[in-house]
């Protein structure tokens, strides 16, 4: 990485509507994270079974996978600001249904996936907007440390709001997880309307299939974006889907319930905060074939550690590795394809890479969660494990073999 100096290491932050985004990104995601750990540990209280962690997961990345892509081609079209303030008012709804049915007592693990299923259908509006916003509040000689910024603000997220979530089932009860993050929604809400920056970039549209095979193309054209975005793929198929059965290992393996839960989740989310403040801090990454092919290895072996170890210390420091290869993989492959597509066609290359990465997860869940129930939660993460390292390995020779490809 090249090393920047003084104010230039968060130079993104000059930008008076980023500083706004990333306030409200700080506290929404908080609650965000809040309710995921909340919503893991509900459906494994009502369950006890890691197949309905699973489908709960794929009912919710389901419409990601089905609808992202048209989301882009929306991004595309219309001010992507008024995108997001709806997104993220819609957004207020499955947390107050999820708050009032588990204060109620009467929640069910179908209400909490039709719920996940609702909040699935926002995200796969308000996942490529966002993305494709963040280049228009900053400008392209910014957008690698606006990247690297916005992740360390979402994974230090994944520290806050497991934690709080924690204690907050111990002591005030699982419906309050879900209310806070109901309101948490209002700080993003606000900022974004205080934004100047409008995100509108009008574009001629020659009909929905057409503008959506423009970026298909331009992806196919360039054979360095397709591998990268494969590996994705590969990663969020057998390897992410893991995060999902998170709460049989503090369950089960460990014995350490939803404390243990919010911590290890928490410890994930220091690892992926790490890797985005180096990438902040750092600035732009020259050798992208060796970091990345680095990172996709680190996540691999650790994510085979992690399966093996029934040390919860150890389990901490695995799981914190192995989200910083992750994070530290995903960061530089966002800002590579951010830097290298055209203005005109973002929305449409990011709803593809967005899809990759969440939307492929409604299968790698299902599959993740019906293997784990056959063969057991462990040897589940272990095969994931091995798959991701076989594949990493791949791409790290074929790349390093070429340093300049990428």
């Amino acid at each position: 990485m090249a090393m920047l100096s003084g104010p230039e290491r968060f130079s993104a932050l000059a930008h008076r509507d980023f500083r706004l985004f990333l306030i409200g990104q700080t506290i929404s995601l908080s609650g965000t994270w809040m309710q995921s750990v909340a919503q893991g540990w509900l459906v494994y209280s009502l369950t006890r079974s890691p197949f309905y962690l699973g489908i709960v997961a794929a009912a919710g990345a389901l419409p990601i996978m089905i609808l992202t892509l048209a989301g882009g081609i929306i991004a595309d079209r219309f001010p992507k600001k008024k995108l997001l303030l709806l997104t993220q008012a819609l957004s207020i709804l499955p947390a107050l249904a999820l708050g009032i049915l588990t204060s109620l007592g009467v929640t069910t693990v179908w209400h909490i996936a039709a719920i996940a299923f609702f909040l699935g259908a926002i995200n796969a509006i308000d996942i490529p907007v966002r993305q494709s916003f963040l280049i228009e509040m900053v400008g392209r000689g910014d957008i690698v440390n606006a990247i690297a910024l916005n992740s360390a603000v979402f994974n230090g997220s994944r520290i806050i709001g497991p934690v709080i979530a924690g204690v907050s089932i111990a002591y005030l009860g699982m419906p309050a997880c879900f209310f806070i993050n109901a309101l948490s929604f209002i700080a993003v809400i606000a900022a974004l309307a205080m934004m100047q920056t409008q995100g509108q970039r009008p574009v001629t549209s020659e009909g929905v299939i057409r503008d959506f095979m423009k970026g298909i193309r331009f992806i196919r054209s360039r054979t360095e974006i397709l591998h990268v975005i494969a590996l994705i793929a590969v990663f969020s198929l057998v390897g992410i889907p893991y995060i999902n059965l998170i709460p049989v290992f503090a369950g089960e393996v460990y014995n350490t319930g939803p404390r243990g839960l919010g911590f290890l989740v928490g410890a994930s989310g220091l690892g992926a905060l790490t890797a985005a403040l180096g990438i902040a801090v750092a600035g732009n990454i020259h050798n992208k074939s060796r970091f990345m092919s680095s990172a996709a290895l680190c996540f691999s072996i650790s994510l085979i550690l992690f399966s093996l170890t029934g040390l919860f210390w150890l389990a901490l420091i695995v799981i914190a590795v192995g989200s910083w290869g992750m994070v530290s993989y995903l960061a530089a492959a966002n800002s590579y394809i951010q830097v290298a597509v055209p203005d005109e066609l973002r929305g449409r290359v990011m709803s593809v890479y967005s899809f990759v990465f969440l939307g492929v997860v409604p299968v790698g869940n299902t599959l993740m969660g019906i293997t784990a129930d056959l063969i057991g939660t462990r040897q589940a993460v272990l095969s994931g494990g091995v798959i991701c390292l076989l594949f990493s390995a791949f791409f790290s020779l074929k790349y390093l073999r070429s340093p300049r490809s990428i």
